[in-house]
């Protein structure tokens, strides 16, 4: 691989990762956890990428060293239990699919006026368009990182628009006076949860990166990827935190699109589209990527044709869409959902890293290894505590 395709594919799977987890839940997560926590919300997005670099450097560091797709490991530790992992990423790829699809829709309705299922099917082709051309890696790649350019940059004009106190938000980020432990999971389920926190890694073993000899890359990859997320989940932090803090009342039906409305009237309603659609596709493609890359070591017919299984993933969540819509709430559950999915993934991972039979002579660094088991510790934690408010709030 010459230098060039090897800092495309470091890059692209950067972007691919960030993108992933820059989609329709993201948006409204952070919009509603904004209205919620106010400037102390900053507090929660400090922590929650502490806790993704821990979880997302132990797992691409695994991932390439063992030259292994995440399933594998987890069969070699315990027969059996990559099926079960896989299973968990497959539900939630497609719950999260639904959501992304959805947006692709809504975005498009913005911008156009088209009716969402027409604009989700119209996305739906563009999706499939780009897994069936015959350098799809590399378009892969490209697509994703060209659209995560534009969506911070449109995200960044709202920030500036919205006029957010900044140093009240900088204060409460290292002194929040609220604290949610819900919005805790969820962020770091909807950032490094589920299948996102594979996307990258599997897209380096994907482009040729292996062994120990490819570790630098694949710390500059991993560590970019959590930094890309950050900047958009801080700059949309910030936009609506000046849209609250002015006095605002956001729709409940689509927080996001009122932030961008409220900021810089019909030109910002028309970024949101924008925003939402390319937050919406790349995410799409994410997760049917990722997603499938996790049933193609356990069927060969996925292996050999997983361009079709790709392609059927993607048409299945565009059906399921025109039936259940996309609802704000689906898509903050479903973040916390995955956020309940990280600690199980991560603490296989960390067990590999010791067994000689998947990682050769290479050995974990003590700082690498006290990180993830302390993401896993606090996942854990704080998912007991989300689930007890489910309950609580059931009962």
């Amino acid at each position: 691989m010459n230098s060039i395709k090897k800092q495309n594919a470091i890059i692209g799977a950067a972007f691919l990762m960030a993108t992933s987890a820059i989609g329709p839940g993201f948006l409204t997560q952070t919009t509603v956890f904004t209205q919620q926590l106010l400037a102390s919300f900053g507090f929660v997005i400090l922590l929650s990428i502490l806790l993704d670099i821990g979880a997302q450097l132990n797992i691409w560091r695994i991932l390439v060293v063992s030259s292994k797709r995440a399933p594998i490991i987890a069969n070699e530790l315990l027969p059996g239990l990559g099926y079960f992992i896989t299973g968990l990423i497959v539900l939630g790829g497609i719950a999260f699919n639904i959501g992304n699809i959805g947006g692709c829709g809504l975005g498009l309705q913005v911008l156009t006026g088209l009716n969402p299922a027409l604009g989700a099917i119209i996305s739906c082709f563009l999706a499939l368009f780009i897994f069936w051309m015959k350098e799809a890696g590399a378009l892969l790649d490209r697509f994703t990182k060209i659209l995560g350019m534009l969506m911070m940059g449109l995200t960044l004009y709202i920030a500036v628009s919205a006029n957010p106190p900044i140093q009240e938000a900088i204060i409460h980020s290292f002194m929040p006076t609220v604290f949610s432990a819900k919005a805790i999971v969820t962020l770091v389920g909807g950032t490094v949860g589920g299948y996102i926190c594979f996307a990258g890694g599997h897209r380096l073993l994907d482009a040729g990166f292996s062994g120990t000899a490819s570790l630098r890359e694949t710390n500059k990859s991993a560590v970019s990827g959590i930094i890309i997320t950050a900047i958009m989940r801080v700059v949309l932090f910030l936009a609506a935190l000046g849209v609250v803090s002015g006095g605002a009342v956001l729709d409940p039906s689509n927080p996001a699109a009122s932030v961008f409305k409220f900021a810089a009237g019909n030109l910002g309603y028309l970024f949101f589209g924008v925003v939402l659609w390319a937050a919406a596709i790349t995410s799409v493609v994410g997760a049917a990527y990722t997603s499938i890359s996790f049933l193609r070591n356990f069927s060969g017919w996925v292996d050999k044709h997983h361009q079709i299984a790709i392609s059927i993933f993607i048409i299945i969540s565009t059906i399921v869409f025109t039936f259940l819509g996309n609802p704000v709430k689906i898509l903050v559950t479903v973040g916390a959902l995955n956020g309940l999915i990280l600690p199980v993934a991560l603490a296989v991972i960390l067990v590999a890293a010791h067994h000689k039979k998947i990682v050769g002579n290479y050995k974990q660094p003590l700082w690498l290894d006290i990180a993830g088991w302390l993401v896993v510790a606090v996942m854990t934690t704080l998912s007991v505590l989300t689930i007890k408010d489910w309950i609580a709030a059931l009962v």
